[in-house]
């Protein structure tokens, strides 16, 4: 087939204006965007802290006996559960020789009672004397006495025996065992820790500046190199350390976000917080001539503006330039980007 002249200049300039077409789609850059907003933000220091569990028990042998037995690490229990069990022979022996005891002193007094009885009924017709009815009397109350001590001392054996089991104070999981089965233990002897890991909380010392702009009950920023959160303050210790002039502050821990023994950091204000204009540090890209952040406009071309930086809390930090609150930034995206720029916003 012959094409025409006309037809041959009309194929040249589709060429020649294709990768026009083609570049002017690829010109827009794929970027990610927040708000800058009015915030309230405060100075803050990090600092560092421990996830511990408010029921850790290193669980002791209260007799002097032999371990038998001691449950596996790992092991969940609950409340009153056994994790440990201690040679009974002994205290079972024991517990059985005061319960006779008591039996006997029963005994005694039954008999001692009706005597009392028989000799009052013989007194009244004349017919015992009154000395016997005294020393029945006075024997009866020392056998009353006895028979409570007899008593008393079946309470200790059978406190003995019940001991012999090492039980659970509270539900948890068994992560140590201290002593071996067939060691001879001693009172007070460390036999097995108990840790809850539903109960947890994050221990940290804080600078003395901060005990002034935190009270019990703030939500305070906590996190580590995998994970991060907030946390309630549950208790402040209102007393520093002269020498490193630091105090302690516990903090409620999520149990199903933190481990017990995790190493965090606690974000804490080191001033009364402000209203500042604030953007996502994400958004500032450090150059040669400064820091910059990336406006969005309506165009969908962007506008680089220069800022100064203030102050930080978490994830937020002040800014300085000519931004207002509302404006819309670049958080992701930005590294590649010069004024004027068209970009294309990614949905999230």
């Amino acid at each position: 087939m012959k094409l025409n002249r006309y037809t041959n200049i009309r194929i040249l300039c589709c060429l020649l204006l294709l990768p026009t077409c083609v570049f002017a789609q690829w010109d827009a850059a794929l970027v990610v965007t927040d708000v800058a907003r009015l915030e309230r933000l405060a100075p803050s220091v990090e600092v560092p802290g421990t996830v511990v569990s408010r029921h850790d028990s290193r669980l002791a042998a209260e007799l002097n006996a032999k371990l038998v037995w001691i449950a596996e690490v790992g092991t969940e229990v609950k409340e009153g559960d056994t994790v440990a069990r201690l040679e009974n022979v002994t205290f079972d022996v024991g517990e059985k020789e005061a319960q006779a005891r008591v039996d006997r002193e029963q005994a005694r007094v039954v008999f001692l009672e009706s005597e009392l009885q028989r000799l009052r009924q013989l007194s009244e017709q004349n017919l015992s004397a009154a000395s016997r009815l005294d020393e029945t009397v006075a024997d009866l109350a020392a056998a009353a006495g006895d028979h409570q001590i007899a008593r008393a001392q079946l309470a200790y054996a059978q406190i003995a025996m019940y001991t012999t089991q090492i039980r659970a104070p509270f539900d948890g999981v068994v992560t140590e065992r201290l002593r071996s089965i067939g060691e001879r233990l001693n009172v007070a002897d460390e036999v097995i820790r108990l840790v809850d890991p539903g109960a947890l909380e994050v221990v940290a010392r804080a600078p003395l500046r901060s005990a002034n702009f935190i009270n019990k009950g703030d939500i305070i920023s906590i996190g580590n190199d995998f994970r991060s959160g907030q946390a309630p303050i549950r208790a402040m210790v209102p007393f520093g350390d002269p020498q490193s002039h630091m105090f302690e502050v516990r903090l409620d821990a999520d149990a199903e976000l933190w481990t017990v023994g995790e190493s965090v950091r606690l974000t804490m204000p080191t001033a009364e917080a402000k209203e500042v204009l604030a953007v996502p540090r994400d958004a500032l890209v450090l150059r040669r001539e400064g820091v910059t952040v990336f406006k969005v406009l309506a165009d969908s071309s962007v506008a680089q503006v220069n800022v100064t930086v203030g102050l930080g809390a978490g994830p937020l930090i002040e800014v300085f330039g000519q931004l207002a609150a509302g404006d819309v930034v670049v958080v992701r995206g930005a590294e590649g980007l010069s004024d004027g720029m068209t970009v294309e916003v990614a949905s999230q």
